[in-house]
């Protein structure tokens, strides 16, 4: 099937291409309108002070490398059982279930950043400052550290984060077209109606030397 006649058909059956979309599109955007709760992210920074760190110190910890991988340790431990218990204990969740929980360090810094996505916007800044505050307790207890020390607390987010509702409506839509583009291919090709001169030449192998054309209104 040539491009020419992909669009052909296509426009023969334009109803169904236009419709199967627009009702994808429909069904998915009043689903995560209604059923689909708002999630919310509250943020807080934190940097990780080893012990006897100071810039003119010449021990282990000045050297950026070794800083790096006890900010990737902090890092670990802030996602480890232990903590994610504890905090789910202190706020009243187990194991923070329904509580995403999102920690990045930069390469060349002791910064960590923290995340935690959820339902609750009070909720979740509320667990960012706890995971902060154990965090500092647990590392100086089991690692040669002497405080992790957070940059800003997190505050309630006001606004929403996800979903992106526009992204899964797009998404359906265009799902739907190819859909609709494949139910008329595949009908299509499974319809071994003889529909034309081309196609009784192909059944039979004879050429076709005359037709007899509808004349409305003759006998």
């Amino acid at each position: 099937m040539t491009l020419l006649e992909l669009f052909r058909l296509l426009k023969k059956h334009l109803q169904i291409v236009v419709l199967l979309p627009v009702v994808c599109a429909l069904v998915v955007g009043l689903y995560s309108a209604i059923f689909v709760r708002n999630q919310y992210t509250a943020t807080s920074s934190m940097y990780v002070l080893a012990q006897n760190d100071s810039s003119n110190s010449s021990s282990l910890y000045s050297d950026l490398n070794a800083s790096q991988m006890l900010t990737n340790d902090v890092a670990k431990l802030l996602k480890s059982d232990r903590i994610i218990n504890q905090v789910g204990s202190e706020v009243g969740i187990e194991e923070l279930k329904g509580y995403s929980v999102d920690v990045t360090s930069e390469t060349t810094s002791r910064v960590i950043t923290l995340s935690v996505t959820g339902p609750d916007p009070q909720t979740a800044a509320d667990i960012v400052n706890r995971m902060v505050e154990d965090v500092s307790g647990v590392a100086q207890s089991v690692m040669n550290i002497e405080s992790v020390n957070p940059v800003d607390m997190a505050q309630a987010p006001e606004k929403p984060s996800g979903p992106n509702r526009l992204l899964y409506t797009l998404v359906a839509f265009v799902a739907g077209l190819f859909a609709a583009i494949a139910i008329v291919v595949v009908s299509d090709m499974l319809n071994t109606k003889v529909r034309g001169s081309e196609d009784l030449e192909e059944l039979i192998d004879v050429p076709i030397i005359g037709r007899i054309p509808n004349v409305q209104g003759g006998r």
